[in-house]
């Protein structure tokens, strides 16, 4: 067979912003494939600077965006999923799922590749009904469709593993609910690319539907404390059968930072034992799978070697202080203002920030927390300004620091203060028809329980700081027009 990377139609990465599409764009432009990738909104996935990508703007609940997304497509992986949509969210599925199968026979797509949930016996999770019912509508349409079944995917980013790593970071006494002892094939991020590329060019592997799993085939409870184990924690777990998965997914809301929909979805499927048989699989793609203790330090280290990113990215290892216990997922806050003045003038106003303490609002409360940093050892105080109103990556900002600065955009500061956790505040000018919108946004990345108890009373005193700040911005940058 001649090798697929040759191939000069591009393939489509449809769900690019999302966990798997994030990770398979590079790994096929690192194997020599030209790639377009789609998401919903443009910008997330022009943010990840993938070199040579070509990206584009595309819903599949709006059938008018797909055609473009879909032109000269030979090869379309199919990532979609609306978990994070809420309770409807299994029908959104079907619907997206039936309308990027009509636009791909349009297109005259050759083949799409699937990643669905591996499925038990009479599943009564609605997470995994719904992706094995998208896999049968897609499968209605004339394009042939490969299916790939994953279970728990062990990966920097993965909702699953991050749940798990929350939860073995937070709490060192762990009253779990019964689902712990079901049972599961984790298999490697790693393991799983190759066989999502190299499935999607085996002629045998058009129509069919094949189950990818790790070698080994354990409990959550065995998961979790061979992570623990790695992580250097020893948390006890006590499991107890009051625990349904609803009353679960109620309590991880508290102890971790992967957001609630998606949580609650995974929750509900894990009351399953979820089995794979792989022999289909490997008979196509002969592997040395990695076992569980292989797959978490893979994990861990491709963390420590990704690219950094110029602003703030979910999950970057720097915008976490280089530490992997701290979360995965980050807490925000966030507050807006909009203005008739200019891009310039606002992006001059927000490089002002921080001078002689000034942060735009409530400076008071600003320097209470600098000097509660100062008095436990922090930066703030200590650390001055190189310019008034210039600013340049790397610059300090008393206990920030620039690690991003795309003029007259966006301005990204990394907290360098004493914190259970590590954070980013970042501003963004954006444009919408004649006026300007500012936006301060804080990303927080707790570390453990600690860091949960810090983040929470502060939400509301947040919530009032960023409006006040973006309101002021636009009220001086006006002022000065």
């Amino acid at each position: 067979m001649d090798d697929p990377a040759s191939n000069k139609s591009p393939v489509l990465v449809f769900g690019a912003s999302g966990y798997i599409g994030s990770n398979l764009v590079p790994y096929l432009v690192e194997h020599g494939y030209p790639v377009r990738a789609a998401a919903r909104n443009r910008k997330v996935i022009e943010g990840r600077q993938w070199q040579g990508v070509e990206c584009v703007a595309a819903d599949a609940l709006d059938p008018a965006t797909l055609p473009e997304a879909l032109a000269g497509i030979d090869t379309a992986y199919y990532l979609v999923h609306s978990m994070a949509s809420g309770r409807d969210f299994g029908r959104l599925d079907l619907e997206a799922a039936a309308n990027f199968r009509d636009a791909a026979a349009t297109a005259g797509v050759r083949r799409i590749v699937y990643l669905g949930g591996l499925i038990p016996e009479d599943p009564e999770s609605q997470h995994l009904q719904s992706r094995e019912e998208t896999g049968e509508y897609l499968r209605a349409g004339p394009v042939p469709v490969t299916e790939i079944r994953a279970g728990m995917i062990i990966g920097p980013g993965s909702a699953a593993f991050e749940v798990m790593r929350d939860l073995v970071n937070y709490l060192p006494i762990m009253v779990t609910p019964r689902w712990v002892q079901s049972l599961s094939p984790p298999i490697a991020l790693a393991d799983l690319l190759v066989y999502m590329e190299k499935l999607a060019f085996i002629d045998e592997a058009a129509g069919g539907t094949y189950d990818a799993g790790g070698p080994d085939l354990l409990t959550y409870r065995e998961i979790m404390a061979t992570l623990a184990e790695r992580l250097q924690k020893r948390p006890l777990i006590i499991s107890v059968p009051v625990l349904t998965p609803r009353l679960s997914s109620y309590w991880l809301r508290l102890v971790t930072a992967v957001p609630v929909n998606v949580a609650r979805a995974l929750i509900d499927g894990l009351k399953h034992d979820v089995k794979a048989d792989t022999a289909p699989i490997r008979a196509l793609v002969p592997r040395e799978l990695l076992p569980l203790e292989q797959q978490i330090e893979a994990a861990l280290k491709a963390e420590r070697e990704q690219n950094l990113p110029a602003h703030w990215v979910e999950g970057s290892i720097r915008c976490r202080n280089f530490e992997p216990r701290y979360a995965f997922y980050a807490k925000q806050a966030t507050g807006y203002c909009d203005s008739e003045a200019s891009a310039e003038r606002l992006w001059a106003e927000v490089c002002k920030v921080g001078h002689r303490g000034d942060f735009f609002s409530l400076n008071i409360l600003w320097w209470i927390r600098r000097v509660g940093d100062w008095l436990i050892g922090g930066p703030s105080f200590r650390r001055h300004r190189r310019h008034a109103s210039e600013l340049r990556y790397g610059d300090v900002i008393d206990a920030w620091r620039v690690i991003g600065y795309d003029p007259p955009h966006k301005l990204t500061l990394l907290m360098e203060m004493k914190a259970p956790g590590a954070g980013v505040l970042e501003f963004e000018i954006t444009t919408e028809g004649n006026r300007r919108r500012v936006r301060a946004t804080a990303y927080f990345h707790p570390a453990g329980v600690w860091g949960l108890l810090y983040w929470y009373p502060l939400i509301p005193a947040h919530l009032w700081i960023f409006k006040g700040m973006t309101r002021e911005v636009c009220r001086r940058a006006e002022t000065l027009r």
